[in-house]
C-alpha cells in the first residue's frame, strides 16, 4: 500500500510539462522525448534563435533528494567541460522555484535502438567493428578530459548520416570519483565504476546488441553468445576482453589498437 501511494504521489508531482510552457521565458516546450528515473527530456524551441533544443528537467521528487541534486550538478559540470562536435553542447541552465533544467543542443538523428528495432537494420561483424572505432574516437576524447560516460547503450549512441553522436550524460562521472556500487548486480557494478573500464565493458554489450541484430536462432536450446554468433576468433577474443571474461583493457586505446589491427588484417586478405 505504501509503495502504491508513493507511485501515485510521484505521478502527480512528476507529471511532464505541458506543450507551450516557457522555461526562462525563452525555451518553449514542444513534446516529451523521453522519461528516465531522474529526468524528463523535452524537445523545445529556443525563441531567441528560432532553433530546436533539448530541455532536460530533473524530476521534482528528485530535487528534494541530495542524490538527485548531486546527479544534476554532475551532468551540468560535465557537459560544461566537454567541447566535442559529436556531443551535445550545454547551452543554458535554470535552477529556480520553477525547477531544475539543463538546456542543450538537439541532435536530430536515429539511435541504434531506433535503427535496430524500428528500422530493422542488420549489422555484420565488419559493420560493428567500424562502428566501434567511430564511437571510440568520441569516447577517447571524453577519457582525455577525465570523464567516463557509464551509460553507453543503444539508446544513447546515435547516427546523423555517417556521423556518430554520444548523448545522455546523466550517469557520467569524473574518473576516480567516489561512487557507491555495492548492492548492484555484477553487470551494473562493471557499468557504474568510475574507471575507463566501465565504458569499455559497456561497449562490449553495445557490440553484442548490434551483432545480434543479424542473428537467426537455429535451436531452442539456450547458448552463450560465443556459440550463437558466428564471429571470427579475433573479434570473439576482443569482446571477451571488453567484457573482462579473461583479461581486460587498461584503456580505450588498447581496444582501438586491436580493432584497427583486425580491420587492417581483413582488408589485406580481402575478407572484408
Amino acid at each position: 500500500m505504501k509503495h502504491f501511494l508513493k507511485s501515485i504521489q510521484r505521478f502527480l508531482i512528476d507529471r511532464p510539462l505541458r506543450p507551450g510552457i516557457l522555461i526562462k521565458n525563452r525555451y518553449k516546450i514542444d513534446r516529451v522525448l523521453g522519461m528516465g528515473s531522474y529526468g524528463i527530456t523535452y524537445l523545445a524551441k529556443d525563441q531567441k534563435f528560432e532553433t530546436q533544443v533539448v530541455v532536460k528537467q530533473l524530476r521534482k521528487t528528485k530535487q528534494k533528494l541530495e542524490q538527485g541534486r548531486r546527479a544534476f550538478e554532475y551532468e551540468k559540470k560535465i557537459l560544461a567541460r566537454i567541447n566535442h562536435p559529436q556531443v551535445p553542447r550545454l547551452l543554458d541552465v535554470e535552477e529556480s522555484s520553477a525547477g531544475f533544467f539543463i538546456i542543450m543542443d538537439y541532435i536530430n538523428g536515429k539511435t541504434f535502438e531506433d535503427l535496430i528495432f524500428d528500422h530493422h537494420y542488420k549489422y555484420k561483424e565488419k559493420d560493428v567493428v567500424q562502428i566501434l572505432l567511430q564511437v571510440i574516437e568520441v569516447i577517447q576524447s571524453l577519457h582525455h578530459e577525465g570523464i567516463v560516460h557509464r551509460d553507453l547503450r543503444i539508446p544513447n549512441i546515435l547516427k546523423v548520416g555517417d556521423v556518430i553522436y554520444i548523448i545522455d550524460f546523466g550517469l557520467a562521472r569524473f574518473i576516480g570519483d567516489d561512487e557507491q556500487v555495492e548492492g548492484l548486480v555484477t553487470e551494473q557494478q562493471y557499468m557504474r565504476r568510475t574507471t575507463v573500464q566501465s565504458d569499455v565493458y559497456a561497449l562490449g554489450h553495445f557490440a553484442l546488441f548490434l551483432l545480434y541484430s543479424d542473428y537467426k536462432p537455429t535451436s531452442r536450446k539456450e547458448k552463450s553468445w560465443e556459440e550463437e554468433l558466428l564471429l571470427s576468433s579475433e573479434l570473439t577474443a576482443i569482446i571477451r576482453k571488453m567484457l573482462q571474461t579473461d583479461d581486460f583493457y587498461k584503456d580505450i586505446m588498447q581496444l582501438k589498437g586491436d580493432l584497427q589491427f583486425l580491420v587492417d588484417k581483413n582488408m589485406k586478405s580481402l575478407n572484408w
